[in-house]
């Protein structure tokens, strides 16, 4: 047995308030160079919200699930909750826990998948908000990537058969299925994951299993694309495509009779969802004609907490990895990221979790 002696769950952050807005932005966005002129146009979607984005919510939502989860399969650990933009944030949580007497936490990250963005990022900001604790913040580890997890990919299911369902019956027994997530450079995708190509890769695995259990439940074989959205850089920088507005019109031209959006690159909804895809995307598929349905992210749904609690229970019993639940071929990953993997392009930093060089 491992002595993890906490929980921590980690996440991104966001505005609860039309306030916090660009303060919020100005931290997602630090050492970007962007004007706030620039920042104050992206806030105009959190302002159609009133300054809220239901990730906050959502992670309160998921720490209940957690507390609840874990003591009831045999796991008596605390468990905290700290964010990289927005309150509360990690040094507080950190140093919350240390004054609470913890000494090793095993975080659990909101993101499932290799990135700079949605794994070394995170690993980088515990190691800053350790730092600015000192040396009695606790030693964090982090729980492995879980795209794969059967939890995770079954909720994904569950949530694609129910939006179907929402089609008119003629549209959704033809409907194609369109998985999501957000786009990064080209570069750091190339970079991403323990081979490289990690984030693609992990992506396309999650959609094939999904729409493998989809046409399970339904007995209907479903085409299937992978897209990307939420765009943030240079026009002169290359970014994963298609983006999916540009796809929907493509899929509208060749009479696809409609769509369900599957947001896999998220566990939970935030702007990202609520606008870009439930905002933006429905009305372009709208204005296509195209019948269009957004599937649930997992949130707090029994499958992925059970997932989660799962990954906790590997780390803190010692699971082999040969025993450890994946359904594609590119798992289970190692409990630490190597050093080369999903690089800062701003340069190396410190980051937890990380195998030696």
């Amino acid at each position: 047995m491992s002595d993890y002696d906490a929980v921590l769950l980690v996440s991104f952050g966001g505005p609860e308030g039309p306030a916090e807005v660009l303060p919020f932005l100005q931290r997602v966005t630090a050492g970007r160079g962007i004007p706030d002129e620039r920042l104050a146009e992206v806030g105009e979607h959190y302002y159609l919200f009133g300054g809220v984005s239901p990730i906050n919510a959502q992670n309160r939502e998921l720490l209940a699930c957690l507390r609840t989860a874990l003591p009831a399969a045999g796991l008596d650990l605390p468990v905290y909750w700290g964010n990289r933009n927005s309150a509360p944030f990690l040094a507080d949580t950190l140093a919350q826990m240390a004054t609470d007497g913890i000494r090793r936490a095993l975080a659990v990250v909101t993101a499932a998948y290799s990135s700079y963005s949605g794994c070394r990022q995170y690993r980088e900001n515990i190691a800053a908000a350790a730092a600015e604790v000192g040396p009695q913040a606790p030693v964090v580890d982090k729980v492995r990537h879980y795209f794969d997890h059967p939890g995770f990919v079954g909720a994904f299911v569950d949530a694609t058969v129910a939006a179907l369902a929402t089609l008119p019956p003629a549209v959704a027994d033809d409907a194609r299925l369109v998985f999501t997530t957000h786009s990064i450079p080209t570069a750091q995708a190339l970079a991403s994951g323990p081979d490289g190509d990690g984030y693609v890769t992990q992506h396309a695995a999650t959609a094939a299993l999904v729409a493998a259990g989809v046409q399970e439940r339904t007995g209907r074989p479903r085409a299937h694309d992978l897209v990307f959205q939420s765009r943030s850089g240079p026009a002169h920088q290359p970014w994963l495509e298609p983006d999916i507005s540009d796809h929907l019109a493509d899929l509208a031209a060749q009479g696809v009779p409609g769509v369900v959006a599957v947001p896999i690159g998220f566990v939970s909804d935030h702007m990202e969802v609520v606008y870009d895809l439930d905002t933006v995307a429905a009305a372009d598929a709208a204005r296509l004609g195209l019948p269009f349905a957004r599937a649930a992210t997992p949130g707090t749904d029994p499958q992925f907490v059970a997932a989660l609690v799962d990954l906790v229970a590997e780390r803190v019993r010692d699971t082999p990895p040969a025993e450890r639940r994946c359904l594609s071929r590119l798992g289970p990953l190692p409990d630490r990221c190597a050093a080369a993997c999903c690089p800062n392009p701003r340069g190396d930093r410190p980051a937890v979790a990380q195998a030696p060089a």
